[in-house]
């Protein structure tokens, strides 16, 4: 599963972008290598950023499907039973803690603007702006339903069943999950130790989401409020998604967002706890007996 779906969103999930390279490069050939040396920027295709922006999300639309049509006969088992083991879309907790999540990451800015406003520029508040918000909210939810589908759904229930222990297999899956984005263009920039920790950290804050809510609805909700947010609202030369955000951040502080990161996860659970009244924090280290149904094991 996991080849066949990496395989699709790399040659499928390409085609778009390999199409309008083939179309610029023919009147303009140096396109190609201005394009392989740094792969994260598309700017020399000189197209919308919003255009990039559909370009760049299409492969995760592409690893969706795939695994969403390849669920059943490969595994015998439904999208649902990945997702909370139920047979229903729990929305409630998807609303919420997206809402939460964009909440204290407007507080987060703004308190940052308010400490060094020199680090800010409005960068876009036109009304192009208007089909950015579209383009993010009806996109960003595919990849970042993607990434939890098969990180804190499909890996985390596997290799639950194989460990029997809940706060390993966070560990594993989160570790897993930030080797992901390594090759992001913040990792470039910043290098690996410094930005692994920030990834892995993202993993660790949506697994313990995942493993108190008994289903990954909350944690696409915050994933998918964290990625719209940072579109939206604040973009930086080295963000792995570019856009024509409102503002722009010049200066990046990769540990300083570390700790921001870790106090806004930690709030956003107890806040979450409150809401959805979820278990005590123990049972992220209770052992997972054999046995249990799939909706007991996520």
């Amino acid at each position: 599963m996991i080849i066949v779906v990496f395989a699709a969103t790399n040659t499928i999930g390409a085609l778009p972008l390999l199409l309008v390279m083939g179309i610029k490069a023919v009147s303009d050939p140096g396109i190609i290598t201005e394009i392989s040396a740094n792969p994260s920027s598309l700017a020399p295709l000189g197209l919308n950023q919003n255009v990039n922006l559909i370009l760049m999300l299409f492969p995760f639309i592409i690893g969706l499907l795939v695994f969403l049509v390849l669920i059943k006969p490969l595994n015998n088992r439904t999208i649902k039973s990945v997702i909370n083991g139920t047979n229903t879309f729990r929305w409630n907790r998807f609303v919420i803690s997206a809402l939460i999540w964009f909440i204290l990451s407007g507080i987060y800015l703004f308190v940052c603007i308010r400490i060094n406003p020199s680090n800010f520029s409005l960068n876009n508040a036109t009304l192009t702006l208007v089909p950015l918000i579209i383009v993010a909210f009806l996109l960003i939810p595919f990849q970042a339903s993607f990434e939890e589908i098969l990180f804190r759904g499909y890996l985390m229930q596997g290799f639950t069943v194989l460990l029997r222990n809940r706060f390993f297999v966070i560990v594993i899956t989160s570790a897993l999950f930030g080797l992901m984005h390594g090759l992001n263009p913040e990792v470039e920039t910043f290098g690996f130790w410094t930005m692994m920790p920030q990834y892995i950290l993202f993993g660790m804050i949506f697994g313990i989401i995942t493993v108190l809510d008994d289903g990954i609805e909350a944690a696409m909700g915050a994933h998918a409020a964290n990625n719209i947010f940072l579109i939206v609202m604040n973009t930086n030369e080295s963000s792995a998604l570019q856009s024509d955000a409102l503002f722009r951040q010049h200066n990046i502080y990769p540990w300083a967002e570390f700790v921001a990161l870790l106090i806004m996860g930690i709030l956003a659970i107890i806040i979450m706890k409150k809401i959805f009244r979820w278990k005590t924090f123990p049972v992220l280290f209770t052992r997972v007996e054999p046995g249990l149904s799939t909706d007991q094991i996520v």
